[in-house]
């Protein structure tokens, strides 16, 4: 049998549920759509309360997107074992987890915020990019990546985050074919870079050497072969004068 009496939260408490009724809300529409009112009455409490924790709905936002950010963020994290292709299919499935379910508040969050981004909305942004470069570097094992493999981790996190950002729009291509799609994506820009450099090759083939004979980066090597007969053969003029070295 209840009383009737509601709880009185401490003020961290009150914080973290405001947060939490705010990022639900910025998750299904635009952070401009979305009132003070509706987050009071979300959260069971009056619009002044609400301005007694957050002096403003900016800074309402910023918390929620700080939550946003940091558990996006800690999609890209996965146990160093196995080979590098299915831990990347994991990590997609888990990013994706996140887009589907924060749809709203990931585009936001992308975007840099309501009425044109804000200098802490572009923080948090680009500390979720970080998080995600320095996981990849770190299951490539490379303690001092080359520049040629920043760019290409740096590209296919950009590369991610915008087919994100289409997906959402109209969902036009099966959600687990794109995160497969996307984990053959940075094998094929690692690749190319790998075919300009001795260090990329270096990594990559030790890298391809780990890699199960089911597992995605060898889809992708069958899928491209389907490609090769109709391919035009490359004239003797354009062909590498020297093997890589």
């Amino acid at each position: 049998m209840t009383t009737g009496v509601r709880r009185r939260m401490g003020v961290e408490e009150r914080r973290a549920q405001l947060i939490g009724v705010a990022l639900e809300l910025f998750s299904h529409r635009s952070p401009d759509d979305v009132s003070i009112d509706e987050i009071a009455a979300a959260a069971g409490i009056s619009r002044p309360l609400v301005y007694h924790y957050f002096p403003g709905k900016r800074s309402l936002y910023e918390a929620a997107l700080k939550r946003a950010a940091d558990e996006l963020a800690a999609r890209f994290l996965e146990a160093h074992e196995g080979p590098l292709g299915a831990r990347l299919i994991r990590v997609m499935h888990r990013f994706f987890d996140f887009v589907e379910e924060h749809g709203q508040g990931f585009a936001a969050l992308m975007r840099g915020g309501p009425a044109g981004g804000s200098s802490t909305a572009n923080a948090l942004v680009d500390g979720v990019r970080q998080a995600a470069y320095t996981q990849i570097i770190a299951h490539l094992g490379v303690p001092h990546p080359p520049a040629r493999l920043e760019l290409v981790v740096r590209s296919w996190v950009s590369l991610a985050e915008s087919t994100a950002l289409l997906w959402l729009d109209g969902r036009c291509i099966p959600r687990a074919e794109l995160e497969l799609q996307l984990v053959h994506d940075f094998a094929a820009l690692a690749s190319v870079s790998a075919a300009y450099d001795q260090e990329m090759a270096g990594i990559m083939l030790r890298v391809f050497a780990q890699e199960p004979a089911d597992g995605p980066f060898d889809e992708l090597l069958k899928r491209l072969a389907v490609l090769a007969p109709a391919a035009p053969g490359v004239p003797p003029q354009r062909r590498p004068v020297q093997p890589l070295r």
